[in-house]
């Protein structure tokens, strides 16, 4: 019986490997762009950067080291040169792919970092398998800019899976609006008409702004932003503001909010402040052929009407008034059921003679305007 060699020796005692398989291998070398290990063969194994990961910008000293364990999928026993080439990326996403499948069977919330923003979507990546995240399906509403998910932990399912075709669809749309409705029946189960509640402002319209309760949004219209007078509400709420809100009315699911707190109503003690005969002053707000608006404070204006600015004869507010000018006058009307007062600037103009007489001077605001539209 012949001896064997120490070659052959050595090869018996070394493992056998075929493309395809997996095995492990420990570090003995480590360059930026290669890893050399020893996988228990007659050749060390190859494992080229492009073989590890899909990001080019990784440096493998920054990631592995002399003495670690791998493990590796062999690619070729002999690349030609008696080397044997391997791969640990596609180890990882035949792995990935099992895992993909798991999470797609079982409805699995899966999380992971936004790897690349498209024109079209998200692509994120699971153990190795890219996933991509259309721009339909990103988010409840329409987003045009997507880049502010670049690098960006977020939360999916995976809602098409084709490993045939390497498709791997995820949305995390669906589970937006599944929470949204979760917050949406807890806010209506709390909340009732004449509650006071906390909301971020969400957007800002020519007509009012939509508050962020939490679970729902409530319209607050500009007719109750304020007791005064709002000229837009861009003028008066940014988004992202916090607020204090009077849940006014709930119709099905529509909320209806207000600023208009009761206590701060102007109109509560109106009718000491400017009770008839009272003298009052204020700006005016407004003008109309008829007369002028004078703003007494926030939420109340009074008429002052054409035939009660002067005891002369006046075409047209206009002609004797500016909206901004300071107006001194008497309380002639006031009407608290329809929140109308009326003023006169004539009434205050009472002859020398008469007023050291004590003469009072009574004026039927409704029967002048009468009178002057005939």
């Amino acid at each position: 019986m012949s001896e064997l060699t120490f070659e052959q020796m050595l090869d018996a005692s070394l493992k056998t490997i075929h493309a395809g398989e997996v095995v492990e291998g420990t570090v003995i070398d480590v360059k930026p762009e290669e890893i050399v290990l020893n996988i228990g063969y007659k050749s060390d194994g190859i494992l080229t950067k492009s073989e590890y990961t899909n990001d080019n910008s990784v440096d493998l000293t920054t990631v592995v080291k002399i003495g670690d364990t791998l493990e590796v999928k062999v690619l070729k026993v002999n690349d030609g040169e008696g080397q044997v080439l391997l791969t640990y990326k596609r180890l990882a996403a035949d792995r990935g792919n099992k895992r993909i499948e798991e999470a797609f069977n079982n409805k699995e919330v899966l999380t992971a970092k936004v790897a690349q923003v498209l024109d079209g979507g998200l692509i994120v990546v699971v153990e190795e398998v890219r996933i991509f995240i259309p721009a339909s399906l990103v988010s409840d509403t329409y987003e045009k800019d997507l880049t502010k998910y670049a690098d960006q932990d977020i939360e999916f399912v995976i809602s098409e899976y084709n490993p045939k075709r390497r498709r791997y669809i995820g949305d995390r749309k669906q589970l937006i609006v599944a929470k949204k409705a979760e917050l949406q029946a807890a806010l209506f189960e709390r909340i009732k008409e004449g509650d006071v509640v906390e909301g971020t402002v969400k957007n800002v319209t020519d007509f009012g702004a939509f508050i962020d309760l939490g679970g729902a949004d409530g319209l607050l219209h500009i007719s109750e932003m304020s007791w005064g007078r709002i000229e837009h509400p861009k003028k008066v709420f940014k988004v992202g503001e916090k607020l204090n809100v009077l849940i006014k009315e709930i119709n099905g699911n529509k909320i209806a909010l207000s600023l208009k707190f009761e206590d701060a109503n102007p109109w509560k003690d109106a009718d000491i402040k400017y009770a008839v005969g009272n003298v009052v002053t204020g700006k005016v707000a407004r003008m109309t052929d008829f007369g002028a608006f004078v703003e007494l404070e926030a939420g109340i204006d009074a008429l002052l009407h054409v035939s009660q600015i002067s005891k002369e004869h006046i075409e047209k507010p206009a002609d004797v008034l500016k909206v901004g000018d300071e107006i001194t006058a008497k309380v002639v009307d006031f009407n608290e059921a329809d929140k109308k007062i009326s003023l006169s600037v004539k009434a205050m103009m009472v002859p020398e003679k008469k007023a050291e007489e004590g003469d009072v001077v009574a004026v039927d605001i409704d029967a002048v305007i009468a009178e002057d539209a005939e």
